[in-house]
């Protein structure tokens, strides 16, 4: 019998709109009634994945910044973590800046970002759904290197990379993987949302990858959780659909993606359900829990 579930959310619990549907609240609900612990493991910042977790009445734990921290939801406190030091966000910065090239530093508290576009354009239309409590928290920097600089408090979860050019996002990750002591996530593919600007629909696509202190990953979170809760991994179903999902998707006992995902994390399932925008995750929870 599965024990816990760790579902990412872009992509995956999420679709299109960055919408998680009735009918999947009601799968994962239906799932923790029967006492198998469903925990969120994203990317994203924890104010964002907060509001998610209380939708689909995951009480206990979540995963934030690709497994950089672990939260403890009842305690409201951190229970885990690997952040960025501030001085390798600083030369990270740096490298950005001198190749002019987009990206944004995500925090615990907000993401940072010198404009609204790629994936923060998306999370700010995200937020005009939303009522403010429950909106992920974004600070538009215009000296980003001075502003971390100066920061005394922040922890860094990760920084993230795009562009919409191929060439030019290739050569700055060359660039980025001379950096000791971080991991560059291997993204090749581009990134696709659909956001809507009143009665329109407008297709965002661009090349990403996310940057994190080294040995930060989802499954890395997860194992800690494992060990808290005395939990094996053949008890473990992880489901997801990019790279930041690949080594919990090939280390637990079921890895399941979602229809559509990247090739390299789709060879390596046990399973693969319907897309996001098909309810992909409320059909595997049926189907194996």
């Amino acid at each position: 019998m599965y024990k816990l579930v760790a579902i990412d959310l872009d992509g995956t619990m999420l679709n299109g709109y960055g919408v998680v549907t009735e009918n999947t609240k009601n799968r994962i609900k239906d799932t923790i009634q029967k006492g198998i612990e469903v925990i969120i493991a994203s990317g994203r910042p924890m104010d964002s994945i907060k509001t998610i977790a209380k939708e689909i009445g995951s009480q206990k734990y979540f995963i934030a910044g690709n497994g950089a921290l672990v939260y403890d939801i009842q305690k409201e406190e951190i229970i885990y973590d690997k952040f960025l030091t501030k001085e390798k966000v600083l030369e990270i910065i740096k490298v950005c800046e001198e190749n002019s090239i987009s990206y944004n530093v995500y925090t615990d508290k907000t993401i940072l970002a010198k404009a609204l576009e790629y994936n923060v354009l998306y999370y700010q239309k995200e937020n005009l759904k939303k009522e403010e409590s429950k909106q992920t928290k974004i600070s538009i920097v215009k000296n980003m290197y001075e502003y971390v600089m100066n920061k005394k408090d922040e922890k860094f979860l990760k920084l993230t990379i795009c562009d919409k050019n191929q060439t030019i996002f290739q050569s700055i990750i060359r660039k980025l993987r001379k950096i000791n002591g971080i991991d560059v996530l291997d993204i090749s593919h581009m990134s696709r949302k659909t956001i809507k600007q009143g009665t329109k629909e407008k297709v965002i696509e661009y090349y990403y990858t996310e940057i994190t202190t080294q040995n930060v990953d989802k499954w890395n979170a997860i194992t800690y959780l494992m060990e808290k809760l005395g939990i094996q991994k053949e008890e473990v179903i992880t489901i997801g659909d990019n790279m930041n999902d690949k080594t919990m998707i090939q280390e637990a006992g079921l890895g399941v993606v979602m229809g559509g995902s990247t090739p390299m994390v789709t060879e390596i399932a046990d399973y693969v359900t319907s897309s996001n925008d098909e309810e992909g995750v409320a059909k595997a929870l049926e189907k194996f829990c």
